[in-house]
């Protein structure tokens, strides 16, 4: 199994912590968020393992992983950086592709890894607890995700309307069976270049938006559904919550 971990944006929400460095290098429980990711990935016996980098990419540089580079991060947006490490995506193994500003307990891993649809996302159904520590209004920051047929994907990424629309929260974590991936990147490229996709043209659009193209094309996606066991760090306000039982790292679970 392969994972690309995406981390070629330049988390402005998080300056000054990120003035001199990418935003998966920003530390959290005192180490840097994308050593958090590799111990989980590696406890779970994932070892090839690419970071696709783009502003301060010089921090990304180590010989545990493989670095590409999105040399366009700053005019594209997180399906182009994906896109990036279209050379590892072979079809030979199943593929793990994660933001690179969350962190996630080893359960929400193992919960995704046993999920054998074609496409499978990791959803927090605790949402509402994790969102309310975060933001004085949920509902304003929340996205849909509405599932059928128990744990089915059938819309996502959208401004909800009401919290009924709310099934759970996509984490920015996705399996991709190996029968599929060689299948990701020529339909992005069949996208129409013209359109505008949630709010954003085709170099910006968001990787939910993707995900939704696939599900309008006939894709099965899954929901692999857990309760919290992650944070996302988007704003210095964020790392606040590394205490509060949200998430814990993997090698305070292992003590």
């Amino acid at each position: 199994m392969k994972a690309i971990i995406l981390a070629a944006g330049q988390g402005t929400r998080l300056r000054p912590l990120t003035d001199d460095r990418p935003k998966c290098m920003v530390e959290l429980a005192g180490k840097p968020l994308l050593e958090h990711q590799l111990e989980v990935l590696r406890g779970a016996g994932i070892d090839d393992i690419h970071v696709v980098g783009g502003y301060r990419a010089e921090w990304l540089e180590r010989g545990d992983c493989t670095l590409h580079i999105n040399e366009y991060f700053a005019q594209t947006n997180m399906v182009a950086t994906l896109f990036a490490a279209e050379s590892v995506m072979d079809g030979r193994e199943d593929l793990i592709i994660a933001y690179g500003d969350i962190v996630y307990e080893p359960r929400v891993l193992e919960a995704l890894l046993e999920c054998q649809a074609p496409v499978c996302l990791s959803v927090d159904r605790a949402w509402y607890r994790y969102w309310a520590a975060r933001m004085d209004e949920p509902l304003s920051d929340a996205e849909t995700l509405k599932l059928t047929d128990g744990n089915r994907i059938t819309e996502l990424g959208k401004k909800p309307r009401g919290y009924e629309e709310i099934e759970g929260q996509y984490m920015g974590l996705i399996k991709v069976r190996a029968d599929h991936v060689p299948a990701l990147a020529p339909t992005w490229r069949g996208m129409d270049r013209e359109a505008i996709y949630d709010g954003k043209d085709y170099d910006n659009m968001y990787l939910t938006s993707y995900l939704q193209h696939l599900i309008d094309r006939g894709w099965e996606i899954r929901a692999a559904l857990v309760d919290n066991g992650w944070l996302e760090i988007d704003t210095v306000e964020d790392r606040a919550l590394s205490g509060q039982g949200f998430w814990s790292p993997a090698s305070a679970q292992k003590g």
